[in-house]
Parts: C-alpha cells; structure tokens; sequence
C-alpha cells in the first residue's frame, strides 16, 4: 500500500518521522495494542532499553503482519517510554534498531513519556495504526 505523505513545508522538515499519512481509499484500519517488550509467556526479560524497544516494535509488526498487512502499511506508531533520558542516550543504537525491523519507512510517530507500565520490567510500549489493503 502507499500512503500519501504529508509535510507542509512551514512545520520545517521532520527527521526519522512524517508529519502526515494520508491512507488510500477502501482501506482497513488496524488498531494495535501497545505492545510491552515481552516474550511470549508474558515475562520482560531484558532491561536494556534498546532490546525492549525492538522487541516491543517486533511484537506491533507482527499484529500488523497476521492481518494480512506489512510494514509498508503502518501510517502511525506511537512510542511509550518511561525513561526519556534512557531514550535519548540510545538514539544511534535505537536508529539502527529501528530500520533493521522497518527499513526507510518513516509514518507519523508520536514519542510519550510516561511514570509507569503495567509491566513494572516494562520501560517501551508500542502501539500501531495502520491500513491493510
């Protein structure tokens, strides 16, 4: 699926986001949970913030994967950290981590801080929207 990106160029150019995704018409939406960094009993095994956040990001593409969808086909993501200084001390490792699991696809992103997951281990949630063709 390709979406339309949308930048007015008077909000300055975005790096590593997009302002905007305009979905193509006769879409499905998908709604993803946030998902916490765990493994598949439900335990948040590591505390290094760069793993939670690429096993949080994983566990969201996967949704998007068993409803028929791809990477391509997220519009938004939206970052839950409980730790923003953890977050901006691993932004070059967290670039890398990024695009190992999304390539150059860059939808509109919202990053949050937050005091406290469900998950006491849980410093990363990560939830999705996209349109499935």
């Amino acid at each position: 699926m390709s979406y339309e990106i949308i930048n007015p160029e008077d909000l300055g150019a975005p790096k590593g986001w997009n302002n905007g995704m305009l979905a193509p018409r006769n879409g499905r939406i998908l709604f993803v949970a946030g998902q916490a960094p765990s493994d598949e009993t439900g335990v948040v095994e590591s505390a290094d913030f760069v793993t939670q956040f690429s096993l949080a990001l994983a566990r969201a593409i996967r949704v998007v994967e068993e409803a028929g969808g791809k990477v391509e086909d997220i519009g938004r993501l939206t970052i839950f950290v409980s730790d923003m200084d953890a977050y901006r001390s691993s932004t070059p490792s967290l670039g890398a981590a990024y695009r190992a699991l999304m390539g150059r696809h860059y939808p509109a992103m919202s990053l949050v801080e937050v005091s406290r997951m469900v998950d006491d281990n849980a410093i990363v949630e990560i939830e999705t929207t996209a349109v499935i063709p």
